[in-house]
C-alpha cells in the first residue's frame, strides 16, 4: 500500500481506528446490475480491488448479501494472493438477513460465518447490521434477535467494532440510542439534493459514533449528471431534484468544477463525518475520486449549490 497522505486519515469515532477520509463502497465489485444499471465482471471486479489496496484509500465496506457474495469472493481472492488486510487498512462487512428478511440469531451468525469465509479471515475489524428496516426495532432488540447476537459476536473476538447501516433516519436514531453501536453508515440522506440524514448525523456525532456517509453520488446523477441519469437512490427522481441537479452541473461548470468533486466534498468537508462510501466498478475511477476528494473548489460555490438545494418535501426521510 502507497503511503497515505495526513490529511486524507481521520479517526473513526472512538473505535481506536484510522480510516481514509473516502471509503471504497464494495456494491458495484460484485456486479448489481439491478441498482447501478451495468454489470461488473469478475476480472474487472478483481482489479478494482487491487487498485484500491494500493491506497491512498485505507478503508473498504462491503455486504454478505452484495450479489450473492461476490462481492465479498472478489476482495477474498485479492487478499489471498497479496497475503491478507495491508497493515493499517480497515475492511468492514455487514450481517444480512435471511430468506423471509428477518434476522434471527443462526442467520446473523452464519453471515458472519458465509463473510469470513470469502474473505478468508478470522475476526473483521466492523460489523454493520445491514438495512434494520426490514424488522422492528422492537424485533431487532429483542432476545433472539440480531442486535444480541452481533454483541456476542463482539464479546468472542469475532467482530471488533459493531455499526449499524440502513435508510430510515428515525429509526436508525433508535438504534444509535441503544449504545450498541460505534458506528453508523447512512446512505442517500446527505448529499446534495437530500438532507434527510443532517440531525441523525448530529445526534451520532454528538455521541461519540463514527458517522460513515454512503451514496454521496446518489447511485450516479450527481457524477454523471443529468444527461447521464434521471434516477436518485436507484429510483426515477422527482422532477424537482433533476431540475436541481441541472442548475448544479451549470453552477460547478461556471467555477470549472467537476460535478462529482463538488458531491464527494460536500461530505468529506463535513467535520462531522469520518469517511465518504463511493463505490467503484473499475480501477480507473479511483483515481477519478482521489482527484475529485482534492479538487480545488471556491467558497463561493458551496453558496450557490446551497440555495439550489431541493425542497425537504423531495428528500427520502
Amino acid at each position: 500500500m502507497s503511503e497515505v497522505p495526513a490529511d486524507w486519515l481521520r479517526p473513526l469515532g472512538q473505535t481506536g481506528l484510522t480510516v481514509s477520509m473516502i471509503c471504497a463502497g464494495g456494491g458495484p465489485l460484485g456486479s448489481m446490475p439491478g441498482n447501478f444499471g451495468y454489470e461488473v465482471p469478475a476480472d474487472r471486479g478483481i482489479e478494482t480491488v487491487r487498485r484500491i489496496l494500493r491506497g491512498p484509500i485505507t478503508f473498504l465496506d462491503t455486504s454478505n448479501n452484495y450479489s450473492g457474495g461476490e462481492s465479498e469472493r472478489r476482495i477474498g481472492a485479492v487478499l489471498a494472493e497479496t497475503g491478507g488486510v495491508p497493515e493499517g487498512f480497515v475492511l468492514a462487512t455487514k450481517i444480512d438477513r435471511d430468506a423471509g428478511n428477518k434476522f434471527p440469531a443462526a442467520r446473523v451468525r452464519r453471515s458472519l460465518e458465509e463473510s469470513l469465509e470469502r474473505l478468508g479471515m478470522e475476526r473483521i475489524p466492523l460489523l454493520y447490521l445491514h438495512d434494520p428496516e426490514h424488522v422492528s426495532f422492537e424485533e431487532g432488540m429483542a432476545d433472539g434477535g440480531p442486535v444480541g447476537e452481533m454483541l456476542r459476536i463482539r464479546d468472542e473476538g469475532l467482530a471488533l467494532h459493531l455499526g449499524v447501516a440502513g435508510g430510515p433516519v428515525d429509526l436508525l436514531r433508535r438504534y444509535v440510542a441503544t449504545g450498541a453501536f460505534e458506528a453508523l453508515i447512512t446512505h442517500n440522506r446527505y448529499t446534495l439534493v437530500d438532507r434527510s440524514a443532517g440531525e441523525l448525523i448530529d445526534f451520532a456525532h454528538g455521541r461519540g459514533v463514527a458517522v460513515v456517509n454512503a451514496a454521496v453520488l446518489g447511485g450516479g446523477i450527481l457524477a454523471k449528471g443529468t444527461a447521464g441519469s434521471s434516477r436518485y437512490a436507484y429510483r426515477e427522481a422527482p422532477a424537482e431534484v433533476v431540475a436541481a441537479v441541472a442548475a448544479m452541473e451549470e453552477a460547478c461548470a461556471r467555477h470549472g468544477v467537476p460535478l462529482g468533486a463538488a458531491a464527494v466534498q460536500f461530505s468529506t468537508r463535513d467535520p462531522r463525518i469520518a469517511s465518504t462510501i463511493v463505490g467503484f466498478s473499475r480501477p480507473e475511477r479511483v483515481d477519478e475520486v482521489v482527484a475529485q476528494a482534492s479538487w480545488p473548489i471556491p467558497d463561493e460555490l458551496w453558496g450557490e449549490l446551497e440555495a439550489l438545494t431541493p425542497p425537504a418535501t423531495t428528500w427520502l426521510n
